[in-house]
Parts: structure tokens; C-alpha cells; sequence
């Protein structure tokens, strides 16, 4: 059993090798008593610039442990609370047929990592690439205009996730979390994502991770299918019975559906046979890129540049008066670059993403407004869905076709006129960008509420909105999946039985981890109710 300390801190100039004699002196014992110390969390508090600290939470190994808890009777001393331990209890039922994974997103990826461990022997068909070919496929995207649309930046091996900033903070309480994160540091991301604050890995090294896992799962009987389809499901008394991969009809009993949330090919075929499932809130705006000195020299004062911190971040909300619609900052990457994520022929959409070292020139967030139900049009599940698609085809035609982003900056934003020539912030977008109304590819009451936001995070950030030299990248749509697929308390679908949606193309994730976790939750009741394969 361990102690468990919190709230110790480093002055932003103390070498982290003082954690143990901290820790001594807040036990009040010697710091040679100490014969292990683990670090579950760091963070940064910089709410004074002037005096910026580390605030860690250790565990740690020592004599007398109960003695020192009881004793000392500090709010901040404890001992450890149980992690998450991967208790297995196997189902009696019989498979009738091995169990078959849509998807190698994070869902996917984890699940068919889970039950591949438990000798379920896992069937995973991905509709995209290996993570190799799929990265000479984007590249070439970016670099030519020639999309692919079923490889690509949502379609693929590690799903969109790959190609982002690869940030694993999660809102979810969940225990599994640390499950997730121990295995994403065995497959080879760096050991800091276990304990720090907002960790994350970029997508130079996610893309090794992917991979990594990917063997470790067929080297534990799964099988791994790529450029493989998912065209149908065929349901036979109400639960399913095969599946059609690529023209070819398989049998399948238990199906696992991580589809990521753009796959609206998907969406529609399943809306055809009659699995319930409903429109979903979502978000809808632009990229804005930003100096990433000025979010650095706003977030840490004069310590902007110091060697103990890394690129800095933000994150903004607020609710328009105008509108009552809420809007904030999303997926935010330090020292990264904007790059087209369009999954459809004649449709733009652009995301964001940082390499590991986040040491590029500019900052990017999306910045985007929430809609709802009562801004699509019709009652179809996919109404959600069809009003993504209208702005996005509104946004390539504003840019001028073959995938150039519509760009504008801030200050001309503000003021409704198109941008002529820009100031020190340089669009990184991919393919390629025009100078653009962005009010002509976004609902008026968006660039309402866009227009109250920046006036409100340029008084919090001085320099983000009109008073700075900021651009917007025209349009963010694909914040979170416009459905939601229905399931039951054993995380099937209420249509159709053995089928098991999971993750963000769900809509019951919204992140890696949190998509990862909801992965392994599937495998989970399909292990208690099925026993494993011989």
C-alpha cells in the first residue's frame, strides 16, 4: 500500500529531483525513509505570472505508512485509492462465429485489443489504410488536391485521432483511462502522458503507437483487414446474422461498430435497414491560428520562454447575448498547423494538429458555436448529418474548389470585408487557401456568435480578436458525430441485436481516450456473456 500526497509543489527553477525531499518534509520524516516515489499527476499554476509553480500528486513507498496517515491527519495525505484492475469474468455462451470489429479508431483499436488478450481471436475490417499508406495518401492530398475518399484524415488506421494533436485529456471519470494510457506507453508514447496534467502525444509518434498495438493484436490470434468496407448488415430474427465486406457476405453474431464520426456512407446504410438512431448537438465554425508567442507571453508572462515549459494553451468559452448560443475554443494545438480533413468529394472541412514537440510558429483552435435539433432541417435521423454537408459544400465552392480553405483575418471578420493582404500570422493550411467572406459558407446566427466571442476572448487573451493579427480558417464541422446510435444497458443496439456501436461515431465519446474506454466497455459485456475461443 502506498501514500498518496497532493498539492506539492516546484518552484518553476527547482529540478523535479526534489519531489522526494518535499515529500519527506510533508511527512515529516527523513528523506532516506522514502524507498519509492511515483508521480500520478503534474500541472502547471501559472494564475500568478510572476511566480509560476508545478503542483504535483505522488505516490509514495515508506515505513510505517498507516502510522504516518493516521498521525498526521492532513487533508492532502492518504492513502492510495484503488486503480483499475482487469478482472475478467468469462460468459458460458458459445460464439457462433468470431467477433468482428468496424473501425480501428480508438474504439476499435481497443476494443479488438481486449477481447484479442481474452482469446477472442477478434475480426477488425478498416475501411481506410495502414497508417504507412494512409500518411502517402494525406500527404498527397495536401500537397496535390487528389482526395481519396476512403482513405484519408477521418478514414484509416488510428482513425481521425491520427491525425490531430493527439490529446488524451478526457472529462471521464473512469478508471479504464489509466488502462488506456498504460497501454498507449507500451506501444511507444512517452511515460509523461500517465501523469501529466494535459497530456498528449502529436501525431508523429501516435502513428508508431497505432501500429504498435495493431501487431500486438494480431500476434494474439486477431486479424486485422484494411481497405475493407463495411457495405451492409444483414439482421435475421431481429439480431445479426452476416455482414457484407467488400461484396462478400460474412457470418457474423456479435459486431463491434467503431465507425468514427464521419462515416455518413455508414450512417445512411444503417439508417436504411432500420436501426434506430437520432440526430445529435453538435458544433460548427472555423480554425483561428494565432502567434503561438502571443498565447505563450499571455499564459506564463515573463516566463514565456522558459526551458521547463512547453508550448502553452488555452481555452475559451462563452455565451453569445444575441444568440444564447455557446462559444468556445475546441481541440486546441500548440505550435501545430491547419490541414484539410475533407472525407467527400466537393467538400471542405479543415481540423487541426500538432506534432510531439508543438514547436511550430503558430497556435490553431477551432472556435465554434453549438446547434441543435432546431437548426436542421426535416425529421430525418441524418438531419444532423445533411447540414454538416450543406455548409461544407458551401465552404468549397466560397474557396474556390480543389480543397482551398476560405481565409480572413480577425480584424476584417469584424468588420465584414474580405482580407486584401495578411500581417505577420501566415495560414498553414493544406491544401492551399483564398482570401474569402467566411460569412458566405456559415449561418448567420454562427457568425453572430462568432463576432460576440472574439470581442469577449480579446479581453481575456489581449491580441486574439480584432486587436491582434489572428486569421480564420473557414469551416470546422466534424467537432463531435451529428448521431447518436441508441443502445440498450448491455451496449447493443435497441434495433438489432449483437450489434455493439461504440466510441465518437456513436456519439458516446469525444476524444482518443474517452472513444477508447467506451471500446473496451463493448468487448467487456461481450466478454461476460461469451466464453473464449479455442
Amino acid at each position: 500500500m502506498a501514500i498518496r500526497i497532493n498539492n506539492v509543489q516546484l518552484d518553476i527553477n527547482e529540478d523535479i529531483s526534489l519531489l522526494k525531499a518535499k515529500a519527506a518534509k510533508k511527512l515529516r520524516i527523513k528523506e532516506a525513509s522514502i524507498s519509492d516515489l511515483k508521480i500520478i499527476k503534474e500541472s502547471i499554476d501559472a494564475r500568478k505570472k510572476n511566480s509560476i509553480k508545478f503542483n504535483y500528486c505522488i505516490d509514495i513507498c515508506c515505513e510505517n505508512e498507516k502510522n504516518l496517515v493516521y498521525k498526521l491527519k492532513d487533508k492532502d495525505i492518504r492513502f492510495e485509492e484503488e486503480g483499475y484492475k482487469e478482472e475478467i469474468q468469462f460468459g458460458s455462451k458459445k460464439l457462433a462465429h468470431r467477433p468482428v470489429v468496424i473501425g480501428l479508431g480508438p474504439a476499435g483499436l481497443f476494443s479488438a485489443l481486449l477481447l484479442a488478450k481474452n482469446g477472442y481471436r477478434p475480426i477488425v475490417f478498416e475501411r481506410g489504410e495502414d497508417v504507412d499508406n494512409r500518411t502517402k495518401t494525406v500527404e498527397k492530398f495536401w500537397t496535390t488536391g487528389e482526395l481519396n475518399t476512403e482513405s484519408n484524415v477521418q478514414f484509416g488506421e488510428g482513425g481521425a485521432g491520427a491525425f490531430s494533436d493527439g490529446k488524451l485529456t478526457t472529462r471521464i471519470k473512469d478508471t479504464r483511462c489509466d488502462l488506456v494510457l498504460e497501454a498507449l506507453v507500451k506501444a511507444g508514447a512517452p511515460e509523461e502522458i500517465i501523469y501529466m496534467g494535459k497530456p498528449h502525444v502529436g501525431t508523429d509518434i501516435l502513428k508508431t503507437v497505432v501500429k504498435n498495438i495493431r501487431e500486438e493484436i494480431k500476434a494474439l490470434g486477431g486479424e486485422i483487414h484494411f481497405s475493407s468496407k463495411l457495405e451492409k448488415v444483414i439482421a435475421k430474427n431481429g439480431k445479426v446474422n452476416s455482414i457484407i465486406v467488400n461484396s462478400n457476405e460474412i457470418p457474423c453474431s456479435q459486431l463491434i461498430l467503431a465507425i468514427g464520426h464521419s462515416s455518413r456512407d455508414t450512417y445512411e446504410m444503417l439508417n436504411g435497414i432500420g436501426m434506430f438512431m437520432e440526430p445529435k448537438p453538435f458544433a460548427i465554425g472555423v480554425r483561428v491560428e494565432h502567434p503561438q508567442d502571443l498565447i505563450n507571453r499571455n499564459q506564463y508572462g515573463e516566463y514565456a520562454n522558459h526551458p521547463r515549459l512547453k508550448a502553452a494553451e488555452y481555452r475559451l468559452t462563452h455565451t453569445a447575448e444575441s444568440t444564447k448560443r455557446p462559444v468556445y475554443s475546441f481541440c486546441m494545438c500548440p505550435g501545430g498547423v491547419v490541414v484539410g480533413a475533407a472525407s467527400e468529394e466537393n467538400r471542405l472541412v479543415v481540423n487541426g494538429m500538432s506534432y510531439h514537440a508543438r514547436d511550430n510558429k503558430n497556435a490553431n483552435s477551432a472556435l465554434v458555436v453549438g446547434v441543435g435539433p432546431e437548426d436542421f432541417e426535416g425529421n430525418s435521423p441524418l438531419s444532423a448529418m445533411n447540414f454538416q454537408r450543406h455548409y461544407e459544400e458551401l465552404a468549397y465552392k466560397v474557396g474556390g474548389g480543389n480543397y482551398k480553405a476560405p481565409v480572413q483575418k480577425i480584424s476584417d471578420f469584424m468588420e465584414d470585408r474580405i482580407t486584401k493582404k495578411l500581417d505577420s500570422v501566415i495560414p498553414t493550411v493544406t491544401p492551399g487557401y483564398e482570401f474569402k467572406d467566411l460569412r458566405e459558407c456559415l449561418p448567420s446566427y454562427v457568425v453572430q456568435s462568432l463576432k460576440e466571442g472574439l470581442d469577449n476572448f480579446d479581453r481575456k487573451i489581449k491580441g486574439f480578436g480584432a486587436s491582434g493579427e489572428g486569421i480564420m480558417i473557414g469551416i470546422e464541422t466534424r467537432t463531435s458525430a451529428p448521431v447518436r446510435i441508441t443502445r440498450n444497458e448491455n451496449l447493443e443496439s435497441i434495433s438489432i441485436g449483437g450489434v455493439y456501436p461504440t466510441g465518437e461515431g456513436a456519439g458516446f465519446a469525444g476524444g482518443i481516450v474517452s472513444a477508447a474506454v467506451d471500446g473496451l466497455k463493448v468487448a467487456e459485456n461481450i466478454i461476460k456473456e461469451y466464453s473464449p475461443i479455442i
